[in-house]
């Protein structure tokens, strides 16, 4: 994976030295090249084809490109394209791809990738970004000025100013982790949609999405959906075992990383090495002994960590400032620790499992509300106005009376990373970028909600902070889950299907084959660490300090609020709201004042 950076006017800044900026994205490799009043920037962590005439920006013919990613079938569309390549790279085949198809060859892609086409003939910048988001793009465009880089800095730098901060995106920072594409924290610096691609021509900017996720319901039977996602996930992980480096693996003890990192060793026959991370004292947290266990079974080379409240401190400005902007994922920090310690064992890439939870139902709301669906339906009008009326004095629990409410009111019923979107804005959405082939009114509760948390959990959140976080210590991950052909094999599968009796019924029933069955058995637990201990242990009421600073000169929170949501993080209550405030109060203080 690499850096990329590109500008049609001169920066204000030396071009190199902006390049630079990239460098811990790619050590191997940095270099510029000047089109008249063209500029752009690559900086190499190499990967596939370690000689120097894979170093970029590349130029065949009148084609230039600067390329972030992995094209994992490119060996495969080599050949069936008939494609003549000077290089072994990926990269010279997205040309090669590019000047056979001109724009319409994004589809025959499968990998991870954002890259920049400059066409010299036609003065075309043609840019794209991979089908989830797994590798970011980055752009600016005023005044005829069009920028684009993998980070923000750059843009920054490039432009002379830091623009104003963007409120749009800090409302939606509060409620889902990180700002939603387009937005960024700054004006005017935005994101390229995923599955999505740029042209940049005539001094005009245009946007148009290339993928939707299919729906359409093929699979009905459970040994046929069995046998398809097993053979499409080992084919995914074959795919992405092409390298000229050794390939490492993340080990959660999880069944995701536990199936990935077990097909893996069995494809190869190799002792592979695995990684993984737990907490010292903290053992409601730690999870190193599933993932000790698992690797004993495939008999890996295993190093597991033990991150402490040193580790999390020496490295939270390092992690901060590789997230670029707030982001209130706490795990982005035992995730920042685990990968120097990878880089220094002289490992550039791994696998890791995300994507699983969304496409194969492993989160506890999907069957709660996909049953509060199906009850609605098997309500005549009469008994729904009487429970209706009802509802304030039944006996259930508040979370079952609100669910209840949202039912009877017509409202968004999933009210994880979906609340976002209600009823009233889910037509003016998917009119402007549908996420699915099909018609949003013929989508099944389980489609909507799966897909959903691929929106905005997994694809906005989830896999910036793996990118950022991992290629700040020049590591590159790699996601089997997230083939394409996987996705589109999960959701063609029937839903009830796949809700089974248990969460990840059909993934589980494939693991029995791979894993030992304590690990395929144990109950789900969601990735935590002490971080609200150590920082209240280690900042106490600096932390309150900080962001009523912060506050004081913005003036867009209740300090009563504020102080209350304090008081219930140095009891470990409400710690996320704080966590969200203090990440984000931190970088306003050092961005703006």
């Amino acid at each position: 994976m690499c850096g990329i950076i590109g500008a049609n006017f001169k920066p204000e800044a030396d071009f190199l030295e902006l390049t630079e900026l990239l460098s811990k994205r790619g050590p191997d490799n940095i270099a510029t090249k000047q089109i008249g009043e063209n500029y752009f920037g690559h900086t190499r962590l190499s990967i596939i084809d370690l000689d120097s005439e894979a170093n970029q920006p590349l130029i065949f013919d009148d084609i230039l490109i600067v390329f972030n990613g992995e094209i994992y079938n490119f060996e495969e569309l080599k050949k069936n394209e008939n494609l003549t390549c000077i290089t072994k790279s990926d990269t010279e085949v997205i040309v090669r791809l590019y000047q056979k198809y001109d724009t319409e060859f994004l589809k025959l892609l499968n990998g991870a990738f954002s890259f920049c086409i400059y066409d010299k003939f036609k003065n075309r910048y043609f840019c794209a970004r991979d089908r989830y988001g797994k590798k970011p793009f980055y752009y600016y465009f005023q005044d005829g000025k069009f920028i684009f880089s993998s980070l923000i800095k750059p843009i920054i730098a490039s432009i002379g100013f830091t623009p104003r901060m963007n409120r749009i995106a800090l409302s939606q920072y509060l409620q889902y982790f990180t700002p939603l594409t387009p937005n960024t924290f700054y004006e005017g610096i935005l994101k390229l949609p995923k599955a999505s691609y740029l042209l940049f021509e005539n001094g005009n900017l245009s946007i148009k999405k290339y993928y939707k996720l299919k729906t359409y319901k093929r699979i009905h039977d459970e040994p046929m959906a069995l046998i398809t996602i097993e053979n499409t996930l080992l084919k995914s992980v074959e795919e992405r075992l092409h390298s000229d480096v050794e390939i490492g693996s993340l080990l959660s003890g999880g069944i995701d990383s536990s199936l990935i990192s077990t097909m893996y060793a069995n494809i190869t026959g190799k002792t592979i090495k695995t990684f993984s991370i737990g907490y010292e004292g903290y053992e409601k947290y730690c999870e190193l002994q599933y993932a000790l266990k698992v690797a004993q079974n495939i008999k890996s080379d295993h190093t597991a960590v033990k991150f402490t409240k040193k580790d999390f401190l020496d490295n939270f400005e390092e992690v901060i400032d590789a997230l670029e902007e707030p982001h209130s994922d706490h795990a982005s920090s035992p995730l920042f620790h685990l990968s120097k310690i990878i880089h220094q064992s002289g490992i550039k890439t791994v696998f890791s499992g995300e994507g699983s939870d969304e496409l194969f139902l492993g989160y506890n709301n999907y069957q709660k509300f996909y049953d509060y669906y199906e009850f609605k339906k098997t309500l005549s009008q009469s008994q729904k106005k009487f429970l209706k009326l009802n509802l304030g004095t039944a006996s259930s629990n508040t979370k079952e009376i609100e669910y209840l409410q949202r039912i009877f009111n017509d409202e968004t019923l999933y009210n994880s990373f979906g609340e976002i979107f209600t009823k009233q804005q889910k037509a003016k959405l998917f009119k402007k970028q549908p996420l699915f082939s099909e018609p949003v009114e013929k989508l099944d509760p389980i489609d909507w909600m799966s897909s959903i948390d691929m929106e905005i959990w997994l694809g906005e959140s989830l896999l910036s902070k793996v990118d950022k976080i991992t290629m700040a210590n020049g590591v590159e991950a790699r996601n089997p889950f997230l083939d394409f052909r996987l996705v589109d094999t999960a959701f063609s599968i029937d839903s009830k299907l796949k809700l089974g009796d248990t969460n990840k019924y059909l993934l589980k029933k494939i693991a029995y084959k791979y894993l030992p069955k304590e690990i395929v058995e144990r109950r789900k637990k969601g990735f935590n660490s002490p971080y609200n201990e150590w920082l209240i242990e280690e900042f106490g009421d600096k932390i309150l300090e900080d962001i009523l600073e912060a506050n004081e000169h913005h003036g867009l929170f209740n300090t009563a609020y504020i102080e209350e949501l304090f008081a219930n993080a140095k009891n470990n209550k409400l710690k996320q709201h704080t966590y969200a405030l203090y990440i984000f109060s931190l970088w306003y203080k050092k961005t703006y004042l």
